[in-house]
């Protein structure tokens, strides 16, 4: 998903009129999930919101705006609806809602220079868009701060107690809302979408040729990478953006600095150090995945060693080695990462099918979906 870093790197630049374009609702089969969003300016476009005929149509309602902007009009947010089968020909099927924005400074610099800041931060945050036509009003609401006013004082009040109703819930992606009572007088709603830290949090132990490799294909990501190694001349001079190097005497002492829930890869330059890595986050036994870079053989050297340490066959069997998804066998090291990151990818669906959210509706409170 485009960073909202990226969106105002890219709109600060030259300091000219974009228009922002998210998929505020999809429906059935679509090729971008809601909370998608792209930058659209007179010559080049950041992000998709899907390709094909869809994103073709996109761009051309993002030109006219931008049309009317050149001839001194200044286009209203709005939502556009695209019955993907009906309207463009496309044999997903779905329906797609996208909104249309104008980024214009500096109106849109302060709000746009909020929400990075919880993004850099980490700091869970809801995006409040006012709609309906009028001005851009917009809100940037986190647990304990609201950044911006929307046009109508009790209307910004209600809003943010509705995104903070969205953060406790843990809502992840977009919802257009009316605020009860208002209906009549607010026909637009709210669009509200939740900024929260990826849940893909990867601790990589390693920055050898596989670790570089891995680090290649998770830039692309949503995700957050901690990247550990004893030896400071292994990291490159520049890093991606969702990417942090730490030097550590002792990589062991990340284990214990990582969050809940982390994705932890262990390829180092050492198998001892290998070792000492899988029993500590063996022992904190609170990970979604811990992948070993190995064979088979190196997998049951290290079930020897580690049950001799106290580590229980549970926890064992929740060890990963050798790496990747099934049927890739190749070990070039971008292979090797390719198929590490799809298998990362396929734990993290597998874990959100568990928990799933159910995004609520316009007259609904947010809610958790039960486990089954």
């Amino acid at each position: 998903m485009t960073r909202w870093s990226d969106i105002r790197e890219a709109f600060t630049a030259d300091g000219r009129t974009r228009v922002l374009v998210t998929v505020a609702r999809a429906r059935g089969s679509t090729p971008r999930e809601a909370g998608a969003r792209m930058l659209v300016g007179e010559e080049a476009v950041l992000g998709t919101v899907g390709g094909g005929n869809l994103e073709y149509q996109a761009v051309d309602i993002a030109h006219r705006m931008l049309a009317e902007t050149r001839a001194g009009r200044s286009p209203h947010p709005h939502l556009e609806a695209f019955p993907l089968g009906p309207r463009l020909g496309q044999c997903c099927g779905g329906h797609v809602t996208l909104h249309f924005e104008s980024l214009t400074d500096p109106l849109s610099a302060a709000w746009l220079a909020a929400i990075v800041e919880c993004e850099t931060r980490g700091t869970p945050a809801v995006l409040v868009s006012a709609l309906g036509g009028g001005a851009p009003d917009k809100l940037v609401v986190t647990r304990d701060a609201v950044y911006g006013t929307l046009s109508d004082a009790a209307r910004g009040a209600a809003a943010a107690d509705l995104a903070r109703a969205l953060l406790a819930a843990g809502a992840t992606g977009p919802s257009i809302r009316h605020l009860p009572g208002r209906e009549r007088e607010d026909p637009g709603g709210l669009m509200l979408e939740p900024l929260s830290p990826p849940d893909l949090r990867v601790v990589l132990f390693g920055a050898g040729h596989v670790g570089k490799a891995v680090v290649a294909v998770l830039s692309g990501l949503p995700c957050t990478v901690t990247w550990v190694d004893d030896r400071v001349r292994e990291f490159p001079a520049e890093l991606p953006r969702n990417v942090r190097a730490r030097m550590r005497a002792a990589p062991e002492s990340s284990v214990d600095r990582a969050p809940p829930g982390a994705y932890y890869l262990v390829m180092t330059h050492s198998h001892t150090l290998d070792l000492a890595l899988c029993e500590r986050i063996l022992r904190r036994n609170d990970f979604r995945y811990l992948g070993l870079i190995g064979s088979d053989a190196k997998r049951r050297r290290f079930e020897k060693r580690l049950a001799r340490r106290g580590i229980p066959a549970q926890a064992l069997a929740r060890m990963t080695c050798p790496i990747g998804v099934a049927g890739i066998d190749a070990k070039h090291p971008g292979a090797i990462a390719v198929a590490v990151a799809a298998q990362m990818l396929q734990v993290r669906e597998e874990a959100e099918a568990r928990t799933p959210y159910d995004a609520p509706h316009e007259d609904e409170p947010p809610q958790r979906a039960r486990s089954v």
